[in-house]
């Protein structure tokens, strides 16, 4: 095996997909070059850090409990008895009435633990967009601390208006803006400044969907929620949760600049 080979298998072994023969002629190239053999181990450390670090998800104990709820109230249900014809109508209409329960309760549980993982990997998502931005030097695409320049930008990028607040004098300045992706679409993104410290606040229009939590914390990131004036902000900052929380109610309180 050469190094061409080597690299090419390197993931896959790692991640424990190939084939034993393959794997042992891996193995003997690693011992033998020096360059694959640090390849491999940095792809070692990698993985170890991303399964260290990645967040599990686990059901929280409003949905545990709203699934245990119509889990009993399904087993209390019983088919009404139909007179005059029993035995097989009896067991017909008690079947479909439990197939249709099933697949009642297969829907609401699908739909409930959907609706969780999709706002959880918003907070996710949020925070990797705003750690990608800062690391790529691109958190503002138009600096400006003037509301009136910043909203007209965003909205003629987006298919919405955005609201975008002057809280300046509560110690929150507006330092600029950019586009960003959230849940696969481009998001109008603030960027705010408290003391030394960086807020990006993604804004778009309030959907149906069930609203993620108002507060939770993603790879040492705080992620704050709020709804108000038909909008969701969602800021993620390293500041303190008290003070993230206060800030993001705040936004929700306002309707930003006027049209």
């Amino acid at each position: 095996m050469n190094c061409t080979e080597a690299k090419a298998s390197l993931t896959a072994y790692v991640d424990r997909e190939t084939d034993w023969l393959h794997a042992h002629a891996l193995r003997r190239h690693l011992l033998k070059c020096t360059h694959c053999a640090a390849e491999h181990d940095a792809l070692v450390a990698l993985r170890a850090r991303l399964q260290s670090e990645v967040p599990r998800f686990s059901a929280p104990e409003a949905l545990r409990s709203r699934v245990r709820a119509t889990l009993d109230a399904a087993r209390g249900a019983s088919p009404a008895r139909v007179g005059g014809t029993p035995g097989r109508w009896n067991w017909f209409t008690g079947g479909a009435l439990a197939g249709g329960m099933a697949l009642a309760l297969t829907w609401f549980v699908g739909t409930a633990v959907f609706d969780w993982r999709t706002n959880e990997d918003i907070a996710v998502e949020a925070v990797n967009a705003h750690v990608r931005a800062t690391l790529g030097n691109h958190l503002i695409q138009v600096a400006s601390s003037d509301q009136h320049t910043v909203k007209p930008w965003l909205s003629a990028r987006l298919d919405y208006s955005p609201p975008v607040p002057d809280l300046a004098e509560q110690g929150f300045p507006l330092t600029g803006a950019r586009i960003d992706y959230v849940a696969r679409r481009p998001v109008a993104t603030l960027v705010y400044r408290f003391r030394n410290h960086t807020i990006d606040v993604y804004v778009h229009p309030e959907t149906s969907r069930a609203s993620p939590p108002p507060l939770r914390t993603v790879r040492g990131f705080n992620v704050a929620h709020a709804t108000g004036g038909g909008t969701d902000w969602l800021a993620v900052s390293d500041v303190s949760t008290d003070v993230l929380t206060a800030f993001v109610e705040r936004l929700a309180a306002t309707r930003g600049t006027k049209d």
